[in-house]
């Protein structure tokens, strides 16, 4: 009769370098050390031996391997009374990142692909005061596309690429004294949080239509807005549908390479605020966002 194998504790998995379980990806034994700095993310004060095995899950044998070698690598740092701290490597480490962050860079792989698959211009926003910016296009070689220029300031209140910044906006205190537009507030802000996207049919300019959705960052803060710009006359029900999840998938991508939580944009996706008519024949040209 075949003996059964005894099952393996952690730290006898650490040592053979365990595969990950199943749905995991990568080395268990790396997850395990990173699960451990993760856990620092809400920790101002650091954390004992014991909040770290309730936070990870991992044994007390496992935690202080683990632990030993971050240490060494500089990114914790045990005090005298037990307690771990973040080590100087993280910070290190993050000032690298920002310094090598170009958001063009991961930025135009995605709309690259949103546009292939619409067919329609896509563009990332930003905020500026009580402006948006454009910072970047790409645009589809059609007789009639959306012509939206790099770099134009264009009205903050008016477009789906405008609402969604305010949507979730994080207004300073002198700019709502001072009659900024702060927050979107209101029943469509409202729908915009809640549905995750905004659309916009004929605001800025009459034979214009768009979809926009919220690029998350660290911290769930909004780095930018990516729309999709469709003449007037293109955009019906049938279009909304077909190209929503287009953008709603662009704008997930897009949150987790920048270190968001694309959840916001899980189907089922909400109905519009508005009701989708059906569009006018449109003759040739450019329309603008």
């Amino acid at each position: 009769m075949k003996k059964r194998a005894e099952p393996q504790d952690d730290d006898a998995a650490d040592d053979r370098g365990e595969k990950p379980g199943k749905g995991e990806k990568g080395v268990a034994s790396v997850n395990r050390a990173l699960s451990i700095l993760m856990a620092f993310e809400d920790s101002v004060d650091g954390m004992t031996l014991a909040e770290l095995t309730a936070a990870t899950g991992l044994y007390h044998s496992t935690i202080l391997r683990l632990c030993e070698s971050l240490e060494q690598f500089r990114f914790l740092k045990r005090l005298s009374d037990g307690r771990y701290l973040l080590g100087p490597m993280p910070f290190h480490l993050g000032m690298v990142y920002q310094g090598s962050f170009r958001l063009r860079d991961h930025a135009w792989p995605v709309m690259r692909e949103l546009t292939q698959r619409t067919h329609e211009t896509s563009a990332i926003y930003v905020r500026e005061d009580d402006a948006r910016v454009c910072l970047f296009r790409v645009e589809m070689p059609r007789a009639v596309r959306m012509n939206v220029r790099e770099g134009e300031r264009v009205d903050l209140d008016k477009g789906a690429a405008g609402k969604v910044l305010l949507a979730w906006a994080e207004p300073a205190v002198d700019d709502v004294a001072a009659g900024g537009p702060g927050r979107g507030e209101g029943p469509e802000y409202d729908h915009i949080r809640r549905a995750g996207y905004a659309i916009s049919l004929a605001e800025r300019e009459t034979d214009s239509a768009a979809i926009a959705c919220p690029v998350f960052g660290l911290g769930q803060k909004v780095v930018c807005a990516i729309s999709s710009g469709t003449p007037l006359y293109r955009f019906d029900q049938a279009a909304f549908d077909r190209n929503l999840p287009l953008v709603m998938a662009a704008a997930a991508q897009l949150t987790v390479d920048l270190g968001g939580d694309p959840a916001v944009f899980a189907a089922p996706h909400a109905a519009p605020f508005r009701k989708i008519g059906t569009p006018r024949h449109g003759s040739g040209g450019a329309a603008k966002a």
